[in-house]
């Protein structure tokens, strides 16, 4: 095999014509492995979207652990359905609002978040005011679907002000008539089932820990065709996939990140493919080891 001739349709080519520093910088362009699990919750999310507006809206609770691929789902899918100007009409169209959940969130909170990419001037008043203002602006923008991400945000709070939240969460769907994806970490699902009529609206997707097994070859060997190394590295060799899904404990973030590393030690060393010693050289400390030593990334 040639050189790069691994790699996916037309970037073999086109990293013959790159220098190693170019190489390099190749590895901070994002990128979307469309695995199995995340086309599954990629297709729930677009049916959410294209779902009729009736009385009691279908929603939904992405769940995983952090660094996991929850917000990039979610992004990927805003960035499907973006605003649009509306030259006809009184007012932009707004047809997917993605929020983050305020860390110690509140009614008056999170009216906030969603009104203020909307309006240069916030509403005053009490919270029926505000509450009446949020309809009244997400019903012009005609919103369809609500993302809140970072949801588990609620557990910072005392468990009448969960409900009042919740509370809150279960009006909009219900006088929009739109779906709302909560999302968060596995403590999410605790959080909603304070209120058995969100625990039953709210079904949970999740997206699993990454162990070493056939979906796990099925990742690695899909990352192999996309690193701009010159020789393949078989990184769905038994070994070597053990080893990376040790240090990476389960998150496809980390292994991305992992991978990024090993790549740029692999390509500045010469050696261009990845091996368990460059896996030990590359300087990729796991996300356990940094907790403890308070190493931010």
């Amino acid at each position: 095999m040639s050189d790069f001739e691994h790699l996916v349709g037309a970037l073999g080519e086109k990293c013959r014509r790159l220098s190693e520093q170019e190489r390099i910088d190749q590895l901070t362009v994002p990128r979307w492995l469309g695995y199995p699990r995340a086309k599954e919750i990629d297709t729930r999310l677009e049916w959410l979207f294209a779902h009729p507006r009736v009385t009691r809206m279908p929603n939904m609770l992405l769940i995983g652990r952090t660094n996991n691929g929850k917000s990039e789902l979610v992004e990927r899918f805003a960035a499907r359905h973006l605003p649009s100007d509306n030259p006809g009409g009184e007012h932009i169209i707004v047809p997917v609002l993605s929020i983050q959940t305020p860390p110690k969130p509140n009614e008056v909170g999170l009216y906030t978040e969603m009104l203020h990419p909307l309006l240069k001037r916030l509403p005053h008043g009490t919270v029926a005011d505000k509450r009446a203002r949020a309809v009244e602006i997400l019903r012009k923008v005609q919103l369809k679907v609500l993302i809140l991400d970072e949801m588990h945000n609620m557990l910072s709070l005392t468990a009448p002000a969960q409900r009042e939240f919740l509370n809150a969460v279960k009006y909009l769907t219900n006088e929009l008539q739109i779906s709302i994806v909560g999302v968060g970490d596995d403590t999410l699902i605790s959080a909603v089932s304070i209120d058995s009529q969100i625990q039953n609206r709210f079904p949970p997707e999740i997206l699993p820990k990454w162990k070493v097994g056939s979906e796990f070859n099925r990742l690695l060997a899909s990352f192999e065709k996309i690193l701009p190394l010159r020789n393949p590295s078989n990184l769905y060799d038994s070994m070597l996939a053990m080893k990376l899904a040790a240090l990476c404990e389960g998150t496809i973030g980390e292994l991305s990140l992992l991978l990024n590393k090993a790549s740029v030690y692999a390509i500045s060393s010469g050696q261009e493919q990845i091996t368990a010693d460059v896996l030990n050289k590359c300087g990729y400390v796991p996300p356990s080891e940094r907790k403890m030593l308070g190493v931010e990334i």
